[in-house]
């Protein structure tokens, strides 16, 4: 894992991304958290050989779950915990700016942080779920040694990673959801009009069935049991259309739960925390105010 975050720090600096002035560098995260393999997993994505860059940032091929911890500001920590699901279609991961980045704007402003290394599906639609539900797990079992209250630990999912963290939040057990979601342009359905191919096909396989698909469409998989949801979104993307969160957030209301959703003009898709998005200090400001909100 050295290697890799050695050669991811080598080429982000030749990427010209977008400065993050007061960013933590990436080898400082406080610990790593190794999960569980292929091996040792209750599934396999049937995946071999080593996870790698397959351009700056950007991890394919992930085989080991993992959770990188990035510790509360002591002098702002909430006791609020998120677990941080980069997107990358099921297909790979956008560690940078919908991983770490978001991962140290987060523990800046007093609510620890957990980016999770999830294993690509590869058709294997359990694997990703699992991931996300043993780390929501993990950070909950932890709670005393990182000074977070068990009861304040969310979920956070960008594209895909929207998807997954909206699938721990109507798919998994009650007892093992998140306490709250954050979803930024969210995969949500498998609505012709609204989906994401690339993702569906990535986590279902190429042959899936429409009960399949169904069953993997989250707006008809909330219950009164999901947790209150902020959602993230740009009217301009043509990559996930934030019509299909329309839907989500219908259904959310539907079941009594408490629900925000946010439309920017502009943006496309892909921004996480990247400071080249317009609005970057907008979502900001809304964000540590909705989870205040749940505070009262």
């Amino acid at each position: 894992m050295k290697k890799l975050i050695i050669l991811a720090m080598a080429l982000i600096a030749t990427a010209g991304y977008a400065k993050q002035p007061d960013a933590k560098p990436l080898y400082e995260q406080d610990e790593t958290i190794k999960i569980w393999d292929n091996k040792t997993a209750p599934h396999s994505n049937g995946l071999e050989g080593e996870e790698h860059f397959a351009q700056p940032m950007r991890l394919v091929n992930v085989v080991d779950t993992e959770l990188y911890v990035y510790n509360a500001d002591p002098a702002k920590a909430t006791g609020q915990a998120v677990v941080i699901c980069p997107g990358g279609g099921y297909a790979k991961l956008s560690m940078d700016q919908e991983g770490y980045l978001m991962a140290q704007w987060l523990a800046k402003n007093g609510i620890a942080a957990f980016v999770l290394k999830y294993r690509m599906p590869n058709g294997h639609k359990e694997v990703p779920l699992e991931d996300a539900v043993e780390a929501l797990r993990t950070v909950r079992k932890r709670a005393k040694k990182y000074n977070i209250d068990p009861a304040k630990v969310g979920i956070m999912g960008f594209s895909a990673g929207g998807h997954l963290a909206g699938s721990a939040s109507t798919i998994a057990d009650d007892k093992d959801k998140p306490n709250f979601s954050i979803l930024f342009y969210p995969v949500i359905t498998a609505n012709s009009f609204t989906t994401h191919i690339g993702s569906f096909r990535n986590l279902l396989g190429k042959t899936h069935t429409e009960s399949e698909a169904d069953e993997w469409s989250l707006e008809k998989r909330v219950t009164a049991t999901t947790p209150p949801t902020l959602l993230i979104l740009s009217d301009d993307d043509r990559t996930v259309p934030a019509a299909g969160s329309a839907e989500y957030y219908a259904a959310l209301r539907y079941h009594g739960v408490k629900a925000s959703m946010h439309v920017f003009p502009t943006g496309g898709h892909g921004y996480g925390n990247y400071d080249t998005f317009e609005y970057q200090k907008e979502w900001q400001n809304l964000l540590l105010r909705w989870l205040a909100f749940l505070e009262r």
